[in-house]
């Protein structure tokens, strides 16, 4: 699996588990069209990225024990610049 790739499948995984939507790992794996063993593998990467993972039986999702953010890839910045005006 491709870097891309797995970034793509973890930004998936991200939306998912936020709409408490993943289902049960194997129905998950299946989703993103990987393997279950490659699903546990990218949730250990997002967990070691600090993700706060756990899987709520009672919904049968996965989910946030806390709120969290996930952001990655480039952006242009708005940078404002001020203009300084000198008083005479």
């Amino acid at each position: 699996m491709t870097f891309i790739r797995q970034l793509e499948c973890i930004e998936r995984i991200d939306q998912l588990i936020r709409l408490q939507a993943t289902g049960p790992s194997n129905v998950l794996a299946l989703r993103l069209g990987i393997s279950k063993t490659t699903l546990y593998r990218i949730l250990n990467i997002m967990k070691e990225l600090d993700a706060p993972i756990e899987y709520n039986v009672g919904i049968q999702s996965f989910v946030y024990e806390e709120e969290v953010g996930f952001k990655f890839g480039f952006y242009t910045k708005d940078i404002q610049i001020h203009k300084i005006r000198s008083v005479a």
